[in-house]
């Protein structure tokens, strides 16, 4: 145990379980149950921060050399596809492997990751792989595009914005953890499936042994899936082989979606995301969502699909000769499809705006909570010793308050000296980090998914509405669009990730206080190299030029579209936004009010994320939920053993494959 692991002594407050190699099964307690009665169930039952090494050198080190390879693969994904890869369990596994190989190579004299360290080691990679690099890929892309010179920005400038946002992100997440991690219980799936895999990793017993086979059996099914869904042009070699085997034996490519023209057209036109995406990782995450999250999603968007959309359409196709009118439902791809969640999105986005905050005002005292070691000198003498040690093990709000404090000065000055963004314009970005990030992490914890893409757009038209146009002219209006709204989500992306990292943490046990302390560390190690990576991917417009940038082009398209204000959206988004903002504001007061029937009442988080995901998602995580289901009602006991570990073995197996798969094509993309 190094000097960075001795951060805490454990106080002789309860009677422990005997030590082990492994944290014991961790059952929380029912909803019903206090903050206090479940923490103190969490400290007897599952905490083993103090009994073996976690934040050391080795593990930070690991962290950062995973999390750096990964955030160049991240960086280059995200301007290619639109998408970005989990770095948790790719993190964790691949670890793992390093650590094992290196015991093998040294007879033994160097030792394997404690479970811990190897937790530890993933917080740090998550923060230096993927919450950094979203800064990059995406606003400043944006921002290069919308520059009628089509400038890139200087060096100081995206390196301090990286750093800024990435941190800020990891002080916002401290009193969040406390609301929807030891209170609320969320499951945040990836972050089940990552303890998951880790047990079955280090498990030694008749019955670890058996969850570790099914994991390493879904997880081998998984990495066939991801390969078999890869599209044929990624890479030569493997669009041969499928090229060979559809002409020789069967094709095995599995296609981007089932049917190929949806389960119905709108207008004689496919609509996006209208079918079934073959791939595993989402139905493995349905398996650990359950079904009253997954059912309220499908409903939400079965209603959006099949009614709400189809009645727009409608109205659209009447008022196309009408001046001045936006339709609802756009055509996209050259017009050959219609993109229902372009519209539905907003009235999504509201129903999770206003479920979070509701449920957040509901629940102050544990928010507040994370703030009490600003008391401790007037409040220490009440406080007895398991608080005590609960304290010492939490992250206290005065480290949120040092470190939100600076950082939030500092991005003010940096958008208004580099952006021209106004000062009061500065404030109002960083007081939506705290309201974005808990949007997100809400949603994640429910869903396994984060609205970051809707939020985006809701800031943008924020932004719009504040500082727009006629008042500011049309290139400010936009540099302020895009770089306040970019402040704002890259904050709360990188605060949503890092406590899926908290949540793996905490059902393994883990000290929280330095999981935080490796999350910082890796801000450094990703902006260390994410920057020189972006400039050397994009040098310049012309090498942006070549990249599809699909997520960037969306941040484009809404900022030039509003330039109008309001008058530039549909007027049915409008009334979508206050529909949404009361079924959020009612459903998390029925929540509150009547616990008892919480198991009946659609998810809030879910039907707003029905409507921001395509409806291929939703359908995947029910099919999930109800093969779970179905398993648990006919074998019982066969599903208690193996549930978690076939659907976190899906999911990794299928995760991680994604991921090589693109650190490869960034390899390539760099050779050439």
């Amino acid at each position: 145990m190094t000097a960075l692991d001795r951060t805490h002594q454990p106080l002789p407050v309860l009677t422990r379980p005997p030590a082990g190699d492994l944290p014991p099964e961790f059952v929380p307690l029912a909803d019903e149950a206090s903050v206090e009665e479940k923490d103190r169930h969490w400290y007897v039952t599952a905490y083993q921060g103090d009994r073996m090494p976690q934040l050391t050198v080795r593990a930070v080190l690991t962290g950062g050399l995973i999390g750096a390879l990964m955030s160049v693969g991240n960086l280059y994904s995200v301007m290619k596809v639109g998408l970005s890869f989990g770095v948790a369990i790719t993190s964790c596994v691949l670890s793992y492997v390093m650590w094992n190989l290196l015991r093998t190579a040294s007879a033994g004299r160097v030792g394997q990751l404690s479970i811990l360290e190897n937790n530890c080691m993933q917080s740090t990679a998550s923060a230096a792989g993927y919450a950094t690099g979203g800064a990059l890929s995406v606003t400043f892309a944006a921002l290069m595009i919308l520059d009628p010179a089509h400038r890139q920005q200087p060096s100081w400038v995206i390196a301090t914005f990286t750093f800024i946002t990435a941190a800020m992100g990891v002080f916002l997440a401290i009193p969040i953890k406390r609301h929807l991690i030891n209170e609320a219980q969320l499951p945040y799936p990836s972050a089940t499936a990552a303890a998951a895999t880790l047990r079955s990793l280090y498990g030694r017993t008749g019955e670890s042994i058996k969850k570790a086979y099914g994991l390493l059996i879904a997880m081998g099914v998984g990495a066939v899936s991801g390969v078999l869904s890869t599209a044929e042009d990624q890479f030569a070699l493997l669009g041969r082989f499928f090229g060979w085997m559809r002409a020789h034996l069967i094709d095995v490519h599995l296609a981007d979606q089932l049917p190929a023209s949806g389960f119905a057209q709108l207008g004689g036109k496919p609509m996006v995301g209208f079918g079934f995406e073959p791939g595993l990782l989402t139905i493995g995450l349905g398996m650990i969502i359950g079904l009253r999250v997954s059912l309220s999603m499908l409903a939400a968007s079965c209603a959006l699909y099949f009614f709400v959309a189809p009645w727009l359409h409608g109205i659209d196709a009447a008022s196309g000769g009408v001046a001045g009118y936006v339709v609802s439902i756009p055509a996209v791809r050259g017009g050959t499809m219609y993109h229902p969640l372009r519209w539905a999105l907003w009235g999504g986005t509201s129903v999770l705006v206003f479920s979070s905050v509701t449920t957040l005002a509901l629940h102050w005292r544990t928010v507040g909570r994370a703030f009490a070691m600003l008391r401790r000198p007037r409040t220490a003498r009440t406080l007895d010793e398991f608080e005590r040690t609960m304290q010492s093990i939490e992250v206290p709000g005065s480290w949120m308050i040092a470190g939100v404090v600076p950082l939030a000065i500092a991005m003010v000055v940096l958008l208004a000296i580099a952006f021209g963004v106004a000062w009061w314009a500065g404030l109002i970005a960083v007081s939506m980090c705290f309201v974005l990030a808990l949007v997100g992490a809400r949603a994640s914890g429910e869903t396994d998914l984060s609205p970051m893409g809707a939020m985006g757009k809701i800031m943008q038209l924020l932004f719009a509405v504040i500082a727009p146009p006629a008042a500011v002219g049309a290139p400010l209006s936009v540099s302020q669009n895009v770089m306040s709204a970019g402040a704002g989500i890259n904050s709360a992306m990188s605060a949503v990730e890092l406590l899926s990292d908290l949540k793996t943490g905490y059902l393994l046990g883990a000290n929280p206080r330095r999981q935080f302390l490796a999350q910082f560390a890796g801000v450094f190690v990703g902006t260390l190299v994410c920057v020189p990576a972006w400039y050397l991917l994009v040098p310049n417009y012309a090498a942006l030029d070549k990249y599809p940038v699909p997520a960037a082009q969306i941040w484009v398209a809404v900022a030039r579209a509003l330039t109008g204000g309001l008058s530039s959206l549909p007027p049915s988004v409008l009334y979508a936004i206050l529909i949404g903002a009361g079924i959020g504001l009612v459903l998390s007061l029925l929540d509150k009010v009547l616990p008892k029937a919480r198991a009946w009442l659609p998810s809030a988080a879910a039907l707003g994320m029905g409507w921001v995901v395509p409806f291929s998602v939703s359908l995947s995580f029910a099919i999930g939920a109800a093969i779970l289901t179905i398993w648990r009602r006919t074998l019982p006991r066969s599903e208690g053993t193996y549930s978690i570990p076939v659907a976190s073995g899906m999911i990794a197996g299928e995760s991680i494959i994604k991921a090589l798969l693109a650190m490869l094509a960034t390899a390539i993309g760099l050779m050439q």
